[in-house]
């Protein structure tokens, strides 16, 4: 497995991580054996990191990660988390240090450990990101030793740009995919300049990329893929990167047809973001132990040619820019 080391937080993680939100709630149901599954087979594949939230299936998510914590005990993978979707009404002046000790100690018993590993703002509003007392209060939960380190969970470029320029912040996790360029262009280079790992999410558009949908493919009422197409929910852009579904599932068919011979598309698109100057790991989702397997297998796959990364270029440029590009 191809690692990435972390220039502010002095960690080494796999390239490739996995991402719980799945196991959690909003792709349908998982059994808890399965998620449990796809844990061990991500873990026994090299996956050293594994991303989770206190708002995936209401702590779901933390609690069968430590439950397989409890069970696993070496390798231990990098655990990180997120915090303050769980603020009801979620507005700014709810991100206060004791939001921050209430929601870190709860992530803390779900998970069955002393120290949170990294602890991420989870999306939080604008303004957030701007403010001293953030960081201020971040800051202390470091030295009462709640967590170990904090980065940020965004959705835009200039958001990140933001909380690149803080010191305290070790990573940064946004959108990319070969459906979503824009960080390529600033992030990407600030982050490394900075010393700020990149966390990339949502790597295969909800699974779009993984070349297996058209325009007849349906998800369930529970999925987030269904209820939230039009950002009903929560933003528009984590649902398939916010690219319209018919327009996606065309241009996928096209990244599919550049797909090398013994790969499946969802790998090809992975590896791309994996080629990307700056990402230190990306975290596709699995609901099988297989798919866990399959999307561990990338960080031994050889980097995308010149022309192949030229040709999802042009895809992009054609089909989906329009769409997706001055948005976030």
């Amino acid at each position: 497995m191809q690692t990435s080391t972390w220039g502010r937080a002095g960690r080494v993680t796999s390239a490739v991580g996995l991402g719980c939100w799945q196991l959690g709630a909003d792709w349908g149901e998982v059994d808890p054996e399965d998620a449990l599954g796809v844990l061990a087979a991500a873990v026994d594949s090299g996956v050293t990191f594994l991303d989770t939230a206190d708002v995936y299936g209401d702590g779901r998510s933390e609690k069968l990660i430590g439950r397989f914590l409890a069970e696993h005990t070496a390798p231990r993978p990098t655990v990180a988390t997120k915090m303050g979707r769980r603020a009801d009404p979620h507005v700014a002046e709810t991100y206060t240090l004791d939001a921050f000790r209430r929601w870190t100690d709860r992530s803390r018993e779900n998970l069955g450990v002393d120290t949170l590993d990294l602890v991420q703002l989870h999306c939080p509003p604008t303004v957030v990101l701007s403010r001293d007392a953030t960081y201020e209060a971040l800051d202390t939960l470091v030295q009462e030793g709640r967590i170990a380190g904090y980065g940020v969970s965004v959705e835009t470029v200039d958001e990140a740009l933001t909380a690149i320029a803080r010191p305290g912040v070790v990573s940064v996790q946004i959108i990319v995919n070969v459906f979503r360029r824009k960080p390529l262009e600033r992030v990407l280079p600030a982050a490394a300049e900075a010393g700020v790992a990149i966390i990339a999410r949502v790597p295969l558009a909800s699974g779009l990329l993984s070349g297996r949908y058209d325009e007849h493919t349906t998800f369930a009422a529970t999925d987030h893929r269904t209820f939230n197409r039009h950002g009903e929910a929560f933003d528009v852009g984590e649902t398939f990167a916010g690219v319209p579904f018919d327009v996606g599932v065309a241009a996928a068919r096209e990244v599919a047809a550049l797909t090398p011979e013994g790969e499946t598309t969802a790998q090809f698109a992975l590896r791309w973001v994996l080629d990307q100057p700056g990402v230190s790991t990306v975290i596709p989702g699995a609901r099988s132990a297989e798919q866990a397997r399959a999307n561990a297998a990338v960080g031994d796959l050889p980097p995308l040619t010149e022309e192949q990364q030229a040709a999802l270029e042009r895809i992009y440029d054609q089909r989906i820019r329009a769409h997706v590009h001055d948005r976030w």
